[in-house]
């Protein structure tokens, strides 16, 4: 991967932001007047040019912006996202909903993914090692532009029983390893090309000889300061809390 310099980064960072925010291909001009980048639309264009080339944006169609790529989205949530550290009043409001559930284990995983996509107003997804797929929250994803397109929506819908898909995909989780702080995949890694807006959030928790992972499943342009801490947090509450 090509050493980005530091004007570089700050272009990058700024694009996924907008993109983030709006959905649209971010211009050199808009960008320039919003964030102040110090350097001229031209400059811009050109270091665009070069992120284009580099794998990190994409030029849709026939629009004169960019979007980041999937290899983009993802330099940016590894790299220069800080996570929204969550309240204590939050923490405390998450554990208060899942706790007296914690001896039934699937009652206890259904609830802490309802509670999850309430919070990220998303999908929220769970499996389990027997197995099984829980999901809540599907009418969220209505909200999102992204799941205007028919086909995007109707392919989400066609996946959410669908038992082996979930555990092809999930099954990264244990193969990255324990260092890898939470997983993301995005745009192509989810191996459908309806699902190319799209992006999964997940983390892998372990209770006693239970494991699985906890996510949520939503537009690409996730806010992944927000979404992340929530997801890890939940997957945390899971290993930590349930009774088996």
């Amino acid at each position: 991967m090509a050493q980005l310099t530091n004007r570089q980064i700050n272009i990058l960072k700024s694009i996924v932001k907008e993109f983030i925010d709006t959905a649209r291909p971010v211009g050199s001009s808009a960008l320039e007047k919003k964030y102040g980048l110090g350097v001229s639309p031209a400059t811009i264009r050109n270091e665009m040019s070069q992120l284009t080339q580099l794998g990190y944006l994409k030029k849709p169609h026939a629009s004169s912006g960019r979007m980041p790529t999937s290899m983009g989205l993802k330099f940016y949530v590894r790299n220069l996202m800080v996570p929204r550290k969550l309240s204590i009043a939050e923490e405390v409001g998450v554990k208060e909903k899942i706790w007296d559930h914690r001896s039934d284990f699937d009652r206890f995983l259904k609830e802490a993914i309802k509670e999850l996509a309430r919070r990220t107003q998303i999908l929220a997804v769970a499996t389990t090692g027997e197995g099984e797929v829980y999901t809540h929250g599907l009418c969220n994803l209505l909200d999102y532009q992204e799941f205007f397109d028919i086909d995007v929506t109707k392919t989400v819908l066609s996946l959410v029983d669908n038992v082996d898909y979930w555990l092809k995909i999930v099954s990264r989780a244990f193969a990255v390893g324990e260092e890898e702080p939470f997983h993301l995949l995005v745009g192509e890694e989810l191996e459908n090309e309806f699902l190319e807006p799209c992006g999964f959030i997940y983390q892998s928790y372990r209770a006693g000889p239970r494991q699985g992972v906890v996510g949520v499943i939503g537009p690409s342009r996730l806010h992944y300061t927000e979404v992340v801490p929530l997801v890890d947090y939940v997957a945390g509450l899971i290993s930590e809390l349930a009774i088996f």
